[in-house]
């Protein structure tokens, strides 16, 4: 196994620990989680954290670390609506069809 593989199972793992008890899971579609976990080593390779591989790094640390994945703590009300994270990458546990999921822009979840 080389490098990136094994880096994208140890991030699986320790992902794992944080969407289980928040009621989410990884995406039942295996090609989007693979190529979502190689892109946030990328991220991790040159920014020194996995960050959300769908969201733009602002250089502001403290909006950047609300992008940190796994990002559902910091956006769990407006993630909650859509049953999944932005990029797809992790749904709710009860989601079987991620591909009948829409985002839902943040100007329409309620506050």
């Amino acid at each position: 196994m080389d490098r990136v593989e094994e880096r994208k199972k140890a991030l699986r793992s320790m992902f794992q620990a944080v969407i289980d008890p928040l009621g989410y899971k990884f995406s039942p579609d295996e090609e989007i989680v693979d190529f979502l976990l190689e892109r946030e080593v990328a991220l991790e390779d040159k920014h020194g954290i996995p960050y959300c591989p769908c969201q733009g790094i602002m250089g502001n640390r403290e909006d950047d670390m609300k992008i940190v994945c796994p990002c559902i703590p910091f956006h769990r009300k407006h993630f909650d609506a859509m049953k999944r994270c932005w990029c797809g990458l992790y749904v709710h546990k009860d989601v079987t069809d991620p591909d009948s999921l829409r985002q839902i822009p943040e100007s329409e979840i309620e506050q």
